[in-house]
């Protein structure tokens, strides 16, 4: 799924329509949105070029959504690893308190 888009010298993300939106009208909501599809599944994002998005305000948004989701995207399985790690550790820990049927 192709999450961040360069068109018309704009930056640009998806939705949870499926549409296309001027990145400087993402919110907080859509952030996370974009943060939860890129733990789940692989993402496509148009690299950040400077040249090619002319507006100033588009480029700051734009260049710093795409290197924080790009940068989750390169370390999803090690949050899922360490996620998993953490609540079995916490798991293990309330399983071992946890009265037996016998009790």
């Amino acid at each position: 799924m192709k999450v961040l888009k360069i068109s018309k010298a704009l930056g640009y993300f998806v939705n949870r329509d499926g549409q296309d939106v001027e990145i400087d009208k993402i919110d907080k909501e859509e952030i996370l949105r974009l943060v939860d599809v890129a733990l789940k599944q692989d993402v496509e994002m148009d690299e950040f070029d400077e040249e090619k998005i002319k507006n100033p305000a588009h480029q700051i948004v734009y260049k710093n959504v795409y290197r924080k989701l790009k940068s989750l995207c390169e370390r999803r399985e090690e949050f899922k690893d360490e996620s998993e790690t953490m609540y079995l550790e916490e798991y293990e820990k309330y399983r071992q308190d946890a009265p037996t049927q016998e009790e």
